[in-house]
């Protein structure tokens, strides 16, 4: 059964006030995909834009996304985040960036949603910023790696 259904199977939000607060980590990451003009200029490192530039710019967005996840997921509970780092790892040979986010709290519940919002926000970051360039960036892969605290651990095994 979904944990945000009531016994009536309307949406609600899970009391977590009885479970112990824990140290809590996630890390999520986002895959972005960018055509072969974006790509090259990638080869330089940073991408200057009229925004400003591309990869500081996203990883202050994820950070802010991460911070208010409760304010754009329904049901999310608001968390207070001891830490929150966004790393940008481009791949100019294969024409993509990975986009990491790794979020960590004491609290009643996990911060996977934080992670997978964090990296989602600085991947939509990412193509705000380029498609000036090109519309043909491609977001894709966002998933959890890797959470610790609470009833049990997840991890993604390498393939």
């Amino acid at each position: 059964m979904f944990s945000h259904l009531d016994a009536n199977n309307r949406p609600s939000m899970v009391d977590v006030g009885a479970k112990a607060v824990t140290r809590r980590t996630a890390h999520a990451v986002a895959k972005v995909t960018l055509p072969g003009e974006l790509a090259a200029l990638l080869r330089d490192g940073e991408i200057a834009t009229k925004k400003g530039p591309l990869f500081h710019t996203a990883v202050i967005a994820g950070v802010m996304g991460a911070k208010r996840t409760s304010d754009l997921i329904p049901l999310c509970h608001p968390l207070a985040l001891n830490d929150c780092q966004v790393e940008i790892r481009p791949d100019p040979a294969r024409g993509e960036v990975e986009v990491h986010c790794r979020v960590s709290t004491e609290a009643r519940t996990g911060v996977e949603m934080e992670a997978l919002t964090g990296a989602s926000v600085a991947a939509l970051t990412l193509y705000d910023m380029a498609k000036a360039v090109s519309h043909g960036i491609v977001i894709r892969e966002i998933r959890l790696l890797e959470k610790t605290g609470g009833k049990k651990d997840y991890r993604v095994e390498e393939t």
